[in-house]
This record gives structure tokens, sequence and C-alpha cells, in this order.
């Protein structure tokens, strides 16, 4: 059943690189803040104009049906009121959380099985995060975080100390090989291929500045998605930039179905999950009729999609079909979200999620059989 409504709301360097560029490094921590702090309008962007009808989109909002019952078991440290962008559980269970906080303030935090608070790692290790997305943890139990503003992702062990950063804080622009330009664009979310390898989604098409002309060292457009060997070497790139079949505005979430390594992109503006191989040729759209917020694939193999501003989770096949619902829209009451986002379960079946909007982790304990 489902009803429809009008939204309103180490040390390691890696590859040959100009000394003054270098696209990976460790040592000592990024600068605090690079000026990016924020979304900027989106201008002369061949996407800007995508999504700017959101509130005049009727969406559906589904009844949960999974049996999910929800609560709110983690308590950050006092003070800190930024929105979770992500969190993701490693092999003994632990919960880390990334949160939007101010300079000067931790923004990733590591909670143990029983929810208690077991580190805080701040800017002395990670530096500021201009606008902390996404996140994964690896089969090896490394940390990997998004910058979307500071244009890094960063790889952590897993106790915590930085290993390797991809990109150049504060340095927008394109992946080129060929002239040793090692750079990122406003990375979102990544994933893990079966064997290692690494997709970074990259650019937020209607809430930041997606424009050729804003770096120089960017030529190729805005929305596109990174594949590099699980050491960082290069594999290849694609690019979306455009409406209709075969492209994307923004890649917000990513995952890999691990049975035959197609990556799914969710495009957040465009209601829709884009499919390509593990190469990057096109295989499919499916159309949504929510915003894609994120995708996560859960120990079991099987796929979830969180609906950002529309508040709820959904359980899909691979085909994009839903099979269940958890959560009751958006909101800040119980079991409801200002904007679901990035998930994680753990071994015990229990679903967890942040919310970009709210200083808050739900679980959503799966039922007792």
């Amino acid at each position: 059943m489902s009803r429809q409504f009008l939204v309103t709301v180490g040390a390691i360097v890696l590859g040959a690189m100009p000394a003054a560029n270098p696209a990976f490094s460790q040592t000592a921590a990024p600068a605090a803040g690079s000026g990016n702090d924020g979304a900027e309008p989106c201008t002369h962007s061949p996407i800007c104009a995508w999504g700017r009808g959101r509130n005049q989109v009727v969406h559906e909002e589904r009844t949960p049906d999974l049996g999910f019952t929800y609560a709110y078991p983690f308590a950050l440290p006092d003070g800190l009121t930024g929105g979770i962008s992500a969190v993701a559980i490693n092999s003994k269970g632990h919960l880390f959380a990334l949160q939007r906080n101010p300079i000067g303030k931790p923004q990733l935090f590591e909670f143990d099985e029983n929810h208690k608070l077991v580190r805080a790692i701040g800017d002395d290790v990670i530096g500021h995060q201009n606008k902390a997305h996404g996140m994964a943890i690896d089969p090896e139990d490394n940390i990997w975080i998004c910058d979307e503003n500071g244009d890094t992702v960063m790889k952590l062990s897993p106790d915590g100390k930085l290993l390797m950063t991809i990109g150049v804080k504060g340095q927008r622009g394109d992946w080129d090989e060929a002239k040793g330009q090692r750079l990122l664009w406003q990375p979102l979310a990544l994933a893990f291929a079966p064997n290692g390898d690494i997709y970074i989604g990259m650019g937020h098409a209607n809430e930041s500045p997606n424009d050729t002309d804003k770096s120089p060292a960017n030529s190729s457009g805005a929305a596109r998605v990174l594949r590099l060997s699980r050491d960082g070497r290069f594999i290849n790139q694609w690019f979306g930039n455009k409406a209709g079949q075969g492209h994307f505005s923004m890649v917000h979430g990513i995952a890999v179905n691990p049975s035959n390594g197609n990556v799914y992109i969710g495009d957040r503006e465009e209601y829709r999950i884009v499919v390509y191989d593990s190469n990057g040729k096109f295989i499919k759209t499916i159309q949504m009729r929510n915003l894609v917020c994120a995708l996560y694939v859960d120990p079991h193999n099987q796929l979830w999609m969180a609906t950002g501003q529309d508040g709820q989770i959904f359980k899909i096949d691979w085909d994009g079909n839903v099979l269940g619902a958890i959560g009751n829209g958006p909101g800040k009451g119980e079991g409801q979200f200002t904007e679901s986002s990035y998930m994680a379960m753990d071994s015990h079946g229990n679903l967890f999620s942040s919310d970009t909007g709210y200083a808050r982790i739900t679980e959503m304990a799966a039922p007792t059989r």
C-alpha cells in the first residue's frame, strides 16, 4: 500500500605527479578548510536545470511493511549538532558515523557493538571535511570517507590512521592520466567491486558548482564515475552530464552487484537508478517514483535504497522492484527522517541509517523470528 504526497522540502604516494599537485598523499593532516564550504549556485553546467521541479513532483510514500522497529541508541558528544552524512559497520560490528561539524570539531566517530563511543577522529587526522558525504568500509576494515566540497577521498586504517588521500584538497577538476593530473570533482559516494576495485561517484548536480569554467583543471563536465584498482591505479572512468538514456546528472549513491559486477548509480534528482557494466557500458535505466538518495548492498547481497527527503528506505531487487518499506516519511518523529541516507546492516540484520539533516542515527531493528 502506498500514498502520494508533494514534497516541500601508511604513508603512501601513488603514481607520478607534479610535485606541486600530488593526487595521493599521506603526511601531515590536510589544511582545515579550503574556501569551498557550503554549496554554491549552479550555473553554466549542462545539468543545472535538472531537478528544479522536485517540489512539484508527486512522490510515493509506502506503508512500512517489513516489521522493523525504531531506536536511537547512539549518543554523539554534547554540542555536536551537524547532520550525519553516512554510517558504516566493520567486521567487529563497530559502527562509524560521519558528521558535518564545524572546523575544529571531530567529524568521524567509532561506536562499539554495544553502541558505546570508542573514539572521535578529528581535524588532526583527516583535516576539516568541507562537506562530509559518503563513507564505506572495505573487506580489510579500512574506512573510506568522501569530502564533496574538499574534493578528496581518504582511506583510514581500522584503528583510524590516515593511509591515503585521493585527490587534492580544495582543487576540483578532472582525472587526466595523460597529464599526470589526478583530481576529483565533488566525490559523493564509493563502492567496491568483488575484486577490490574502487568506484568513486562524483558530481552533485543541482546543489553545487558543476561548471566547467569554475576550474581550469576541469574540461569534462560534472557527474562521473572513476574506477581505480584496490591500490589506487587508474582503470577507467565515464561521464553523465546529459539527460536521457545512458546518462546521469549526479552520482549521489553507488552500489556494485556482487553477482555480476554491474554498477548501480543513484541519480537522485532524476528519480532513477542507472545501471552500467563494470567497464562503464550502459545497460539500463530504472525509473523510480522517489528520490534515489543512497544505495546499499547488505551482507546478504540484498539491495536497499534510501529515498532522501521522502523519508523512507526501500528494500528493492536488482531490477528496481520495491519489495518492502521502512520509515514513517519526512519529519523528526519516531521512524521519520529529514533525509534518509547512507545505510549499514549488522550481523543481526538490524539496519542503520544516517540523517543528513538531523544529528541522530536511526536503528531499524529487524523483526524477531
